[in-house]
């Protein structure tokens, strides 16, 4: 008996998927973890939830392997014509969400930065212009 976890992401969603994969066939079950799980949320998860997802897994109907490689077989051309599509079309665009999030916050530290250097171009000028000001007055004084 075999048991395989592969977490992988479905948008909007992370989801995680239990196959399980013995004499009687494969059976699965999935968990949906929303935002992209770390290393130790994983850990977590499988310390705290495994069980119940591995019991799920058990307590659903098996299917036939051997039905499932005659379709992978039937389907293979197929899968690899829409997996280089995909690529293709995803090549161009972040392929996470997460990615995603990390453009998303690079842009902003970006605007944040531009702004600060326009505060600090008109506090230069400011302290400028007030320098001007005084040794002007100063002059005037006679010093």
């Amino acid at each position: 008996m075999g048991a395989r976890f592969t977490v992988y992401f479905e948008a909007p969603f992370w989801v995680g998927v239990l196959e399980l994969d013995d004499e009687e066939g494969v059976r699965a079950a999935r968990h949906v973890f929303g935002s992209e799980p770390t290393g130790p949320e994983l850990l977590d998860f499988t310390r705290r939830h495994f069980l119940d997802l591995y019991d799920r897994a058990l307590a659903c109907p098996p299917v036939p392997a051997d039905e499932l490689r005659r379709a992978d077989r039937l389907r293979a051309r197929r899968a690899a014509r829409a997996a280089a599509k995909d690529a293709k079309r995803l090549s161009d665009r972040p392929s996470t969400a997460a990615q995603e999030a990390m453009r998303v916050q690079l842009e902003e530290g970006k605007r944040d930065r531009a702004v600060s250097a326009k505060e600090q171009r008109a506090q230069r000028e400011e302290h400028r212009r007030a320098a001007r000001i005084a040794k002007r007055r100063a002059r005037r004084r006679g010093h």
